[in-house]
């Protein structure tokens, strides 16, 4: 019996630390970018339309202590850049599994990448070419969170999925507090009015007024990004 997805076309928003070397916590680990590469060579042959956007947590962060160094808009296109990086590993290893990719870019780089426009985005999705939307929204103080959420938007996209090392969102941290609570399901509201991690304020209010379900769920289990993709109901569902 064939497995038929319940989504035509969704966004996938990787950390930067998804691809990290763990035991030095930056750069790219190969074994991992292989891996993620082979789970989307996977869920695509099941004839889902998938984006990406990659963070850039694995390279550059623009953190408090940097923030004294660098002024803050200059970091954020730092890191703008970093997220290119990380898309043209993520494009390289889809590439040597015979995977069909575009990386459009937020900032133009002719060399690299094609700049993003949505109508050309939409065509390569329609082709059925994994699309990586690198550099954010091309603007500061804007997180990939909210690139993810908008993209997804303008490309009317059916779901975000937020892969993260955790299997869904908890009233805390799970890590520091062993009582904390995982919900299955909320509320977009619910999210904003508690403060919970899921994605930025942003994000989610785009989502939110758009009417966009998110989906939080644990990338490092086995077979978790064709699972969701799915539809199984792993991971917490915003909606």
């Amino acid at each position: 019996m064939s497995v038929k997805p319940v989504y035509r076309r969704v966004v996938l928003k990787l950390s930067g630390e998804a691809l990290q070397l763990q035991e030095k916590g930056y750069g790219i680990d190969a074994g991992v970018l292989l891996n993620i590469a082979g789970q989307l060579k996977e869920a695509k042959a099941l004839g889902l339309e998938i984006a990406i956007v990659v963070g850039a947590g694995n390279i550059f962060r623009a953190n408090s202590s940097i923030g004294r160094a660098i002024d803050r808009v200059t970091a954020d296109y730092m890191g703008m850049l970093a997220t290119a990086i990380n898309s043209l590993a993520l494009q390289d290893a889809l590439e040597k599994l015979g995977v069909r990719t575009r990386v459009q870019s937020a900032i133009e780089m002719q060399k690299l990448a094609e700049p993003y426009i949505r109508r050309r985005a939409v065509r390569h999705l329609e082709k059925g070419r994994i699309v990586i939307f690198a550099a954010g929204t091309g603007n500061p103080y804007f997180t990939t969170d909210t690139a993810a959420a908008l993209r997804a938007i303008e490309i009317n996209a059916d779901v975000v999925f937020k892969a993260t090392k955790v299997d869904g969102v908890y009233s805390d941290d799970p890590v520091k507090n062993k009582k904390a609570k995982k919900f299955d399901t909320l509320k977009y509201i619910d999210v904003l009015n508690k403060d919970l991690k899921v994605m930025d304020r942003t994000a989610v209010t785009l989502c939110m007024e758009n009417k966009l379900p998110i989906v939080v769920f644990n990338l490092f289990k086995k077979d978790n990004i064709q699972k969701v993709m799915l539809g199984e109901r792993i991971g917490t569902l915003v909606r």
